[in-house]
């Protein structure tokens, strides 16, 4: 049985971990976003199945367009966070259990079943999403998600990397290194909807979620393809 952590740790996860709306105008690398997703993809789930697709806006521009379908109160939190995150899921999921679950044939589960592969999808792929805001505080960012968007127009977006992946949002949320004395509020929570999820945190592009958000070995980064004209 592996030792419990440390209170320190619990914290920094836990305790005193708050959602946050004010952020440091302090970029979060790509190499954080790769550390989150390499810890967020060991986390379990049913079967193993690793539906959620991940939408990292880096640029301005990106925000700009994922802020046109925010809220009027989220807008200015998705502008200034320096890297936002659609969490969406793909409903072709169980195309990849042969090698994530190879033990049994779990594809055949949901083979023919869009029904059953779209409430597991929008279930493990919320559970991922958690998964990445406790990642992202594990590596020393801070998060406010949020469910206050337009969904099926972050849907429609023509050249959203979403036209390549289930249009299933699920919540929306910040990640980045907040202005702790500005910035608090009540605990963290995590809101899923129906459809997409989008996640802000400190750094900004639209990036290709569905490479970005693949599962894939503990030995291999996570893909992406940068999309600055978006």
């Amino acid at each position: 049985m592996a030792d419990a952590l440390p209170d320190s740790a619990l914290d920094l996860l836990f305790n005193d971990a708050r959602s946050y709306s004010k952020w440091l105008d302090k970029e979060v690398s790509d190499e954080q976003v790769h550390a989150i997703y390499d810890l967020l993809k060991m986390a379990p789930t049913s079967a193993n199945q690793q539906p959620a697709r991940f939408v990292w806006c880096k640029s301005q521009e990106a925000k700009e367009r994922l802020a046109a379908h925010a809220m009027e109160g989220n807008k200015d939190k998705v502008l200034t966070a320096p890297v936002c995150v659609i969490i969406a899921h793909d409903l072709d999921f169980h195309e990849q259990l042969p090698w994530l679950f190879p033990h049994t044939d779990a594809k055949s589960w949901f083979d023919g079943d869009a029904d059953g592969r779209a409430e597991h999808a929008l279930r493990n792929g919320s559970l991922q999403g958690a998964y990445l805001i406790m990642a992202a505080r594990a590596v020393g960012l801070d998060c406010g998600p949020m469910s206050g968007f337009d969904n099926a127009a972050v849907d429609a977006e023509g050249s959203s990397p979403l036209s390549n992946v289930a249009k299933c949002p699920l919540s929306c949320s910040i990640v980045g290194k907040s202005k702790r004395s500005v910035g608090g509020s009540c605990r963290p929570s995590f809101w899923p909807s129906t459809r997409t999820s989008c996640v802000a945190a400190s750094g900004a592009h639209w990036r290709l979620g569905r490479l970005a958000g693949r599962p894939r070995p503990r030995s291999a980064a996570p893909q992406s393809a940068d999309l600055r004209g978006l």
